[in-house]
């Protein structure tokens, strides 16, 4: 499975519009990959908290219309990043779109751990409740966002479900880029699964992005990263590695804690 993660640089001076159809060009130039992965909340800035409201949009919205399209020319599975979403009761979500090579709506995750601490995205966006994995050319990927990278039982819950492979779109700032990387191999290593871990580059809203979006695997080798500016990052997966690493070592098996405890009472 060949995979392409787009590091967008969010410019602030470049409108949503023109963004999406420059983002929409790069996907399509992405033909030959299987899976294309985009950042969180590309079209806005993830720290633009005062674009939120102007700028949400229904689930099937502009961004969606547009990325559809672009994964159906292009023929590839496209895991859209994020958009702010406007639900039909008002409220707002940080939700993650993923779109098959026929351009349909295959899957959306509405992100579970807001950040910002009583601020920003946690303040103005309600937080979903469940977690959501997908059939990928019958490979199970686990859907997470960003902030989500730092609560590892979300991950044995994609596990649980299924999951090989797990992708997550953020828009990670520069200062934690450490903790980018490192959290980003400590889920692979644990899950013992892939990780497509895709973020932002630039300043936006004041706050400079880490960009360095990294591809790891079931062991937490990194095959693949990118450096802080705008880049195309393309990895091949191998979807039997995490089978064999499972196989060979385990680890996965001894769990005790966070398991069902069977009834004792009788």
């Amino acid at each position: 499975m060949r995979v392409s993660l787009l590091q967008i640089d969010v410019d602030p001076g470049e409108a949503v519009d023109a963004r999406r159809e420059r983002v929409a060009s790069l996907v399509r130039g992405q033909a030959g990959s299987d899976l294309v992965v985009l950042p969180e909340l590309w079209p806005v800035g993830a720290f633009a908290a005062d674009l939120f409201q102007p700028e949400a949009e229904p689930l099937r919205g502009p961004t969606a219309e547009v990325m559809s399209a672009a994964a159906l020319d292009a023929g590839v599975w496209l895991h859209a990043g994020s958009i702010v979403e406007r639900a039909p009761d008002g409220a707002l979500y940080n939700t993650s779109l993923l779109f098959s090579p026929d351009g349909e709506l295959r899957a959306t995750y509405r992100k579970i751990h807001r950040f910002g601490f009583d601020r920003g995205e946690a303040l103005l966006m309600s937080a979903g409740d469940r977690i959501v994995t997908g059939d990928v050319q019958g490979v199970t990927v686990g859907l997470a966002t960003c902030y989500d990278l730092r609560f590892p039982e979300q991950f044995r819950l994609l596990v649980d479900a299924g999951a090989t492979v797990l992708l997550v779109p953020a828009g990670w700032p520069a200062r934690r880029r450490e903790h980018w990387t490192l959290l980003a191999r400590a889920r692979a290593i644990e899950s013992q699964a892939y990780v497509l871990a895709c973020g932002t580059a630039g300043t936006h809203a004041g706050v400079e992005l880490a960009g360095h979006s990294v591809v790891v695997d079931p062991w937490g080798a990194v095959l693949a990263e990118a450096g802080p500016g705008e880049e195309v990052l393309t990895a091949d997966l191998d979807p039997g590695l995490v089978a064999k690493t499972r196989a060979d070592f385990p680890v996965l098996r001894d769990r005790v804690l966070g398991l069902p405890v069977p009834d004792s009472t009788g």
